[in-house]
């Protein structure tokens, strides 16, 4: 087909179909308008075999052919996106060769890098100084062209009258892990942006973590070797035509108003909290209430940002400890294919930069480049966090900041930079020897920082405990699950589920009722209350502040549940009964019979600690009557007056050698330091 034909072709299938959108964009100042392929193909076969075989001269006559209209000037430059490409061009970054140089192929991946935006020059003028001629070069290669020579014989120094330049954008696109087979590593393509592809708008597509699709067409570059001459080898990379964000977040996922439908019907049914929980993991036996706080937490509270600029999160975190061969990894996984953005990191395999960010040298633009890590990716996402006690304490001080401030700071060579991390934590971990011990406090067993232990909202302790009966039914169900290979056929559909959450987070803001208030409240004060008793000095801390917020938000998720916009006593009261369950299961203090949060944070309950306060005044006062150097009998003797036994005696001063407060001179004698 002749260029002219090409043109006319164009211009009539734009006056077909797009007229009206193509002066709207003018007049918006948009200078581009998106084709749909199928549409070009059913009008004309031969012009679409033709733009996919030789796509830079086919695009060109499309963008020639929008001048037959009448435009205004700034218009000129108007660009033809094309979308919507057959299958037939998708090509894996891996499979792509020398022979698809020159085509029109679509590829998919994820953002890995991506450059800063910068002018590039397309095309310059040169002026002859001798005779004036006016001399316009392409710059179509890396290098920037000058003209050789003027029709008048002159060679060389020609003055630069004016360059056109257009924005570019270089990006790093890898491979998504669910194409990859076995132990191969994601392959990466350069991809480079330019004009209204870069704009603020469609920049956000392309945001480090985010999956998109691009069309464009392949291209060598050069490889300019070190003693200045071309190397024999080329390198790759796509000009894009068009980019494509592909659904990620819960705001992307496309509900259609038959779902839609149904996603209502479900939320009316009576029993709407026991089907989504059974729908959640139908193929793992048991475990129902950690079924139902991985529901709420897919759900999550509501993110409230107050006018001080203060946010609180509406994540919940979770942590499953437990025995191996629970199954926790198989919720994780499960809880990975329901949530968007789902991530999943293991132990050893993640590095304090691989959850965070990572500086890297950028060889684009010479300098460090920010390479986001598994949090930052999983922005508005979820992150599952398996064998956590398997990580380095350095990598694991990491997560602090991400998991309460939901932000990454980093200030690594000459980048200062602060990273949204809004992203959900679902975590397992394995207790301290491997399994639990079951006369043994489970707090102790859990060998993980206080600090970050604090920051989880729900706490789950898997023990595995053989029961007659409850083993005899989950053999049952194993071994039935080995059968048939269909599973559990689970009430929700895997699909709807996903979307019926989204509709949950993203249409659904619940308030607290004051009758949801109060109950909280209520709980909240007769727990801290239960902390302290007449008869004993000491006091323990039952709940915190945190365990407050974690209590709100699990509210907001129950209401949002139902697709309710108001939290009812009903779903405060759901809320404090996982709450407790949790707080039961490892805070109890054994001595006092109570609710100890210490015990799950600091390991130190608040029994020993009254102890450990007792005990250092007697030392003191001993001192005064003494002298420097106390014998441990003259302790035990005055602990035995205040109902210390001398069992109690011996852990205490242990602990306060352990943690330098005292040291022994000689044998039998203690000394304050």
């Amino acid at each position: 087909m002749e260029l002219m034909d090409q043109i006319k072709r164009f211009a009539e299938f734009i006056e077909l179909h797009h007229h009206a959108e193509l002066l709207e964009r003018v007049r918006k100042g948009s200078n581009f308008l998106v084709i749909d392929f199928t549409e070009l193909s059913k009008f004309d076969p031969g012009l679409a075999d033709l733009l996919l075989d030789q796509p830079e001269e086919v695009i060109k006559a499309a963008e020639v052919s929008v001048r037959e209209f009448d435009l205004p000037e700034e218009a000129k430059n108007f660009k033809i996106r094309f979308s919507n490409l057959p299958e037939t061009q998708k090509i894996n970054i891996r499979d792509i060769r020398s022979e698809h140089i020159g085509r029109f192929l679509f590829t998919d991946g994820i953002v890995r890098q991506k450059s800063d935006v910068r002018p590039q020059v397309t095309s310059a003028k040169f002026e002859c100084p001798s005779c004036g001629n006016m001399i316009s070069v392409l710059q179509i290669d890396t290098k920037f062209r000058e003209p050789t020579r003027c029709g008048c014989g002159r060679k060389g120094k020609f003055r630069l009258v004016s360059k056109e330049l257009v924005d570019a954008q270089r990006i790093v696109l890898e491979e998504s892990p669910e194409t990859l087979d076995g132990g191969e590593q994601p392959k990466r393509m350069d991809i480079f942006l330019k004009e209204d592809l870069v704009s603020p708008m469609s920049d956000k597509k392309t945001n480090p973590g985010s999956r998109i699709m691009v069309n464009g067409i392949l291209k060598e570059l050069p490889i300019i070797l070190k003693t200045g001459g071309q190397s024999i080898r080329f390198d790759l990379f796509i000009e894009v035509n068009h980019v494509d964000a592909v659904e990620e977040e819960f705001g992307d996922v496309e509900i259609s108003k038959e779902e839609e439908e149904q996603i209502k019907e479900i939320a009316r049914s009576p029993n709407v909290n026991e089907r989504i929980f059974d729908s959640i993991a139908p193929s793992i036996y048991g475990h129902e209430r950690i079924k139902e706080a991985i529901a709420l937490q897919l759900i999550g509270g509501v993110r409230k940002v107050r006018d001080d600029g203060v946010t609180t999160r509406g994540d919940m975190h979770i942590l499953l400890i437990g025995d191996p061969g629970a199954g926790k990894s198989q919720l994780l996984k499960r809880a990975t294919l329901i949530a968007p953005k789902g991530r999943y990191v293991s132990g050893k395999g993640a590095s304090g930069a691989g959850l965070t960010a990572a500086v890297v040298k950028d060889e684009f633009l010479k300098g460090w480049a920010l390479e986001a890590g598994a949090l930052v990716l999983a922005n508005k996402g979820f992150c599952m966090i398996d064998e956590l006690d398997k990580m380095s304490k350095e990598d694991r001080s990491a997560m602090h900041e991400a998991l309460e401030q939901q932000t990454v700071t980093i200030s690594k060579a000459n980048i200062q930079a602060t990273l949204r991390a809004e992203t959900t934590v679902l975590a397992a971990a394995n207790p301290k020897f491997g399994r639990f011990d079951p006369y043994d406090i489970v707090a102790k067993q859990i060998d993980l920082p206080p600090t970050l232990i604090n920051r989880f909202d729900l706490i789950f302790p898997i023990k595995d405990m053989p029961d007659a009966h409850n083993d005899e039914k989950m053999a049952k169900f194993i071994l039935n699950l080995h059968s048939t290979i269909s599973s559990e056929k689970a009430d929700i559909d895997t699909n709807l589920l996903r979307k019926y959450i989204a509709y949950a987070r993203t249409r659904i803001i619940p308030r607290l009722t004051d009758e949801a208030m109060e109950e909280i409240k209520e709980y909240y004060v007769t727990m801290r209350g239960s902390g302290s008793s007449e008869e004993s000095s000491i006091k323990t801390i039952p709940i915190s502040a945190r365990q407050l917020e974690g209590l709100v938000r699990l509210s907001e998720a129950n209401a949002r549940i139902r697709l309710s916009n108001k939290v009812t006593k009903k779903d405060a009261k759901k809320a404090i009964e996982l709450l407790d369950y949790c707080l039961r299961q490892i805070g109890l203090d054994r001595e006092t019979g109570k609710i100890d949060i210490d015990r799950i944070t600091t390991g130190i309950t608040a029994s020993q600690r009254g102890n450990i306060v007792v005990i250092k005044e007697l030392i003191s006062d001993l001192e005064n009557k003494i002298g420097k150097t106390i014998p441990i009998e003259e302790v035990v003797k005055s602990a035995a007056e205040k109902n210390i036994n001398a069992e109690k005696v011996d852990e205490v001063i242990e602990r306060l050698k352990r943690s330098g407060d005292l040291f022994e001179p000689r044998r039998g004698f203690i000394q304050r330091i």
